[in-house]
């Protein structure tokens, strides 16, 4: 045995043919994982090993290989227990040695496992099991059953009658039913096919926005009830609003057990009858429920947490902005507007804050505190926090900018989501101890805008707000996908080396948290990194580390052209190759990319899918994968719900992707809902077909609820059938002064 549990040629092939990849790209995966390869770095850069698997199926085979060690290990823990208690037999081995399933596995384990003291140990006590072992062989003797029986009664074992022998032979029996493995698995495929969710509102339950009113008298099949609506119920029931059964036919159940118990008919017959009806309604029926609602939750959980991880990708690979000088305003109506500066690095250089809602005077002051900041540090473009006031605060920054025809500077909506928890963070304090919360909250707003992705990092993705009932899921399996999706990522886009924090190059292939630091400190200490090479003086970095993590780091304008592009230092030899074989520098190969063209790959030694990825990247170097960045403009008269309107065409920023919908802020403190069914014109079984988080998009107004605060939308309005827009009316342009409109934003201030 090696320090990684080894698997059998069976499960190999099973995993295989379960996730579609080739035997030999799986074997080579594995072998590379145990290697103490990354999943990116496997898929990047072993191509040739793995058969050119991408990154999905890469982690697909992380996550089997994960599941069957767990089931191969505790396999040999239920083969060791049985084998101690002296009832192991072949067949039940063999049984136990071909299952590929946990759930099997446990059936096949339940009647040997130890357990309490039940009504069926009470009768084994009393010396019952022979006569058990009669109603169940279900053969006759010479004897009939009352005289069988009756020798069983014992005034000294407490069986004083003969149906106190009779009920504890059938107690024997009903456990002998309730632990069988093929009996459990029939009656699991029962209540799967034909159960019933059935959900009701709870006694003297207390739903006051009637979050869950669909649900108070609701039914749905268990095999096709959708894990939104499953996670929903599963809250209500949590928040003590609702209660749910499964329910399945009784008579179903006991056919199907009858089915497969009784052979022969005999005086035996009613006895196991009764045996059977206690099992279902003693021991099975609760079980089962149990199982299949823990199936159900791993169903509905396994959804959701899919749901953020896509949302969470899109999130993060957001189009950035870019290296401009960026003021991140953090609105606010009587506490103000906090301001924070960042050059195009994203060093902070200045804050202030400023109190445009409060008077006229307060107006014109904060356009002249506006004015300062922007002239002081050439800013060139504003991003506003998309909390409290930010509608009125993005209404004065426009008219700032149109009256002082600032037409070179943007302004744009961001989410702030997750900004108040990190600026209360440990890793903000570090970064800016001396600053106050408000104002670390307002330099990540400016930074979001410049890169998303560097600053996103640094929250708990939990905060963001882009899953679907996230608190309700397990928090193991929610927390290891959202890392993997962040390491994707991160990895996908590359990192500067020169640049990057450490919270950013903790998620580089390869690179610990602990190692992540080192890299900062010691380009604290000795500057600015010159080569990827340099890499190996850092603490912690050995080769292997290298390996992984080198070619997802940046270097710009280092020593070596290369270390800015996506080739690994492993083939650089294979670029110099190239460049001797063109008779031109390596320098002038990445300039004129037009010169690859030319190229005689047959004279190279490098694998066909690592030489297409060379050249690839040599042709865009150090491309990013991202898209180009694009501001949502919000219509200026639509600032709360009540101005929604039926039937307004307006522009909004999709926020989040569920597996009903999608929400999308169009700009007045509470996001709309475009229902799957309002997405498009064609089918789609996931709105990720159609829509994702950071899109912007155009939305048609269906209706607006001020009370429940639901804003319903609809896309496919937008669209005829044959995919061409329709002409709709968009919301009117309002023609007031700011004195009009700071009087009409009066009666809507709040404190913040």
């Amino acid at each position: 045995m090696s320090e990684q549990t080894s698997l059998s040629p069976e499960i190999l092939q099973h995993i295989s043919q379960a996730i579609d990849v080739p035997l030999r790209g799986l074997v080579s995966v594995i072998e590379l994982l145990d290697g103490g390869g990354t999943v990116p770095f496997i898929s990047r850069y072993r191509k040739e090993a793995t058969g050119n698997l991408d990154e999905v199926k890469v982690r697909e085979i992380e996550e089997q290989l994960a599941y069957f060690r767990d089931l191969v290990a505790r396999r040999e823990t239920i083969l060791r227990s049985i084998e101690e208690q002296g009832k192991l037999t072949d067949e039940l081995k063999a049984r136990i040695e071909k299952s590929y399933d946990k759930s099997e596995l446990e059936d096949l384990y339940l009647p040997y496992k130890p357990k309490r003291r039940t009504k069926a140990t009470i009768a084994r006590e009393k010396g019952l099991e022979p006569l058990a072992q009669y109603l169940w062989a279900q053969q006759a003797t010479e004897l009939p059953l009352s005289e069988f029986a009756a020798s069983f009664i014992s005034e000294e074992k407490g069986v004083a009658t003969l149906d106190d022998a009779l009920e504890g032979a059938r107690h024997i029996v009903a456990e002998t039913i309730s632990e069988d493995a093929d009996l459990r698995k029939a009656l699991r495929q029962l209540v799967y096919e034909e159960g019933i969710i059935a959900s009701r509102k709870a006694t003297d339950a207390v739903d006051e926005q009637e979050k869950f009113k669909m649900y108070y008298e609701y039914r749905e099949p268990v095999k096709s009830i959708p894990s939104h609506r499953m996670l929903a119920i599963r809250r209500g029931e949590a928040e003590n609003v609702l209660f749910f059964l499964i329910e399945v036919e009784q008579q179903r159940a006991l056919d199907t057990l009858k089915s497969r118990i009784l052979r022969t008919s005999g005086d035996w017959t009613p006895q196991l009858t009764l045996a059977i009806e206690d099992a279902w309604q003693r021991l099975l029926n609760s079980s089962i429920q149990g199982e299949i609602r823990l199936e159900l939750k791993k169903r509905s959980d396994a959804d959701a947490i899919a749901v953020f991880r896509e949302n969470l990708h899109n999130l993060l690979l957001s189009a950035p902005a870019g290296p401009i000088s960026v003021l991140g305003i953090d609105p606010g109506l009587r506490t103000g507007c906090k301001l924070a500066i960042v050059d195009e690095t994203g060093k902070f250089l200045a804050h202030d804050v400023m109190y445009p809602f409060t008077s006229k005077n307060g107006l014109e002051q904060s356009a002249k505190v506006l004015e300062k900041l922007m002239a002081q540090h050439n800013v060139r473009a504003i991003a506003i926090g998309n909390g409290t006031a930010s509608r009125e605060t993005d209404q004065f920054v426009r008219e700032f900018l149109q009256e002082r025809k600032l037409d070179n500077i943007f302004a744009v909506t961001v989410s702030e989501s997750g900004a108040s928890v990190y600026s209360a963070s440990e890793v903000a304090r570090q970064e800016f101890p001396d600053l106050d919360l408000t104002v670390r909250g307002a330099i990540s707003i400016a930074r979001r805008l410049q890169d998303p992705l560097s600053e996103l990092v640094k929250v708990d993705p939990k905060s963001i707000g882009v899953g679907q009932y996230q608190h309700d899921v397990d928090q193991r399996n929610l927390q290891q996908s959202l890392e993997a999706v962040i390491e994707s990522c991160v990895n996908r886009v590359g990192v500067d080396l020169n640049t990057s924090s450490w919270t950013l190059l903790r998620y580089v292939a390869g690179v610990t948290e602990r190692t992540a630091i080192n890299i900062v400190k010691y380009r604290d200490e000795n500057g600015r990194f010159r080569s990827r090479a340099q890499l190996m003086k850092v603490p912690g970095i050995g080769p292997k580390t290298f390996e992984q993590a080198a070619g997802f780091l940046r270097i710009r304008d280092g020593e070596n052209p290369l270390d800015m592009t996506a080739v690994h230092p492993e083939s650089y030899p294979v670029v110099e190759q190239i460049a001797t074989s063109l008779k031109t520098p390596v320098q002038e190969l990445i300039k004129r990319p037009e010169l690859l063209e030319k190229v005689d790959r047959a004279q190279l030694t490098a694998g066909t899918f690592t030489l297409n990825d060379i050249l690839e990247e040599l042709k865009k170097p150090g491309r990013d994968p991202r898209d180009k960045f694009v501001a949502p403009s919000f219509a200026e008269s639509v600032r709360e719900i009540a101005d929604a309107q039926p039937g307004m065409v307006l522009e909004g920023i999709v926020t989040n992707v569920t597996k009903f919908g999608a929400f999308v802020d169009i700009g007045v403190h509470q996001d709309g809902l475009v229902h799957i069914s309002e997405l498009s014109n064609r089918y789609i079984k996931d709105p990720n077909e159609a829509v994702k988080v950071g899109q912007i998009v155009k939305v048609k107004v269906l209706s607006a609820d001020v009370k429940t605060k639901r804003i319903s939308l609809s896309i496919k309005a937008l669209t005829e059938p044959s995919g061409k827009q329709q002409a709709t009316k968009k919301a009117e342009k309002p023609q007031l002064s700011v004195e009009q409109k700071l009087s009409m934003l009066s009666t809507k201030w709040k404190v913040r």
